[in-house]
């Protein structure tokens, strides 16, 4: 039985995170830490989230260290802010622990990302370059062996998992940039009440084009330069993208299909969709990526799928978590 704690459990991710270890067959909560001056600390998590009345009723407790050490901790979650998570990592990995970074602070290598999109410089380049990119299903070799698991954004593992297996394949005429239409729902921006993600005032937009902290994230680990469009919906969870990319050779729709499914067919949190495209009803409140597609001449577009908060978020960072201690990989999460 694991020891672990979660730190930034009252946000929407952070209680995602705190419902899946709570039903793990190896893994114990130990303490939920809100920041602090959160209004929640002494509170319950199931006083926040309801939905876990009777179920999760361990107290938030305000993150200092003192109240962090611990010796028996082998494993912890951080569904911060980048700021925050920046500074804990060190921290937490100079006791030992296994980390798992829910924030973009240890996702990119380039140290120039921090300042340009960001707004930081980044002080521990050291710990950077050893960090571990967990994009679980391309990445299990190397969080098997980490220390620190950055776990993707949200965006970015929607559409690599998209795009990947025609990068590693070669099938895309590399003269074409492939252009990235995705929306996301309201809860992306987090929990906190801001007058931009009110249901109010969201209807659809674009937003951050060519600015957004996910491209960089996107470009590094793809290989490839991308357009990527992020666009804000009115609804609460999900993200859909819907890529155009052109291809090498006319490829027939089959090709397609079956280069995916060889490249996915045993991974149990990717569905490929034969007939018919993924939708955000499909995969809100699952930890699934939808992958579906539509050939016409040299022109493929992909439409992907997930939970922003699951797949985007909690579900990959248990998912790496059971990858690096050697779990069934879907344990507690299906």
């Amino acid at each position: 039985m694991l020891n672990v704690l979660i730190v930034g459990a009252s946000g929407y991710a952070g209680a995602e995170l705190v419902n899946y270890i709570n039903r793990h067959m190896f893994a114990k909560i130990k303490k939920i830490f809100v920041s602090e001056n959160s209004s929640s600390i002494g509170k319950l998590f199931s006083e926040l989230h309801q939905q876990f009345t009777n179920i999760i009723d361990l107290p938030f407790e305000a993150i200092n260290r003192s109240t962090l050490i611990d010796k028996d901790i082998d494993a912890v979650f951080l569904a911060t802010d980048h700021y925050v998570s920046h500074s804990l990592v060190p921290f937490f990995l100079s006791l030992n622990c296994v980390v798992f970074d829910l924030s973009g602070a240890y996702r990119v290598k380039n140290i120039d990302t921090y300042i340009k999109y960001y707004k930081f410089s980044h002080k521990h380049e050291d710990i950077l370059k050893k960090s571990v990119y967990g994009l679980a299903e391309w990445n299990q070799k190397e969080i098997k062996k980490a220390q620190l698991i950055a776990v993707p954004g949200c965006y970015a593992t929607c559409i690599q998992l998209a795009l990947k297996p025609l990068v590693k394949s070669n099938f895309l005429d590399k003269k074409f940039i492939p252009i990235i239409n995705a929306v996301s729902g309201v809860s992306g921006a987090g929990r906190k009440a801001n007058i931009t993600n009110s249901f109010c005032e969201v209807s659809l937009h674009p937003y951050n084009i060519f600015t957004h902290r996910h491209t960089p994230e996107i470009i590094e680990h793809l290989g490839i330069p991308v357009i990527f469009i992020p666009n804000l919906g009115s609804f609460s969870r999900g993200i859909i993208a819907t890529i155009t990319c052109q291809l090498k050779s006319n490829f027939r729709l089959q090709d397609i299909y079956n280069l995916y499914n060889s490249v996915y067919k045993e991974k149990p949190l990717i569905r490929i969709y034969q007939k018919n495209f993924p939708s955000i009803k499909a995969v809100v409140k699952l930890p699934f990526c939808d992958i579906g597609f539509i050939v016409k001449d040299k022109y493929i577009v992909i439409i992907a799928a997930e939970d922003n908060l699951l797949k985007g978020a909690a579900a990959q960072a248990v998912q790496c978590f059971n990858i690096r201690f050697g779990f069934s990989e879907i344990e507690s999460i299906i």
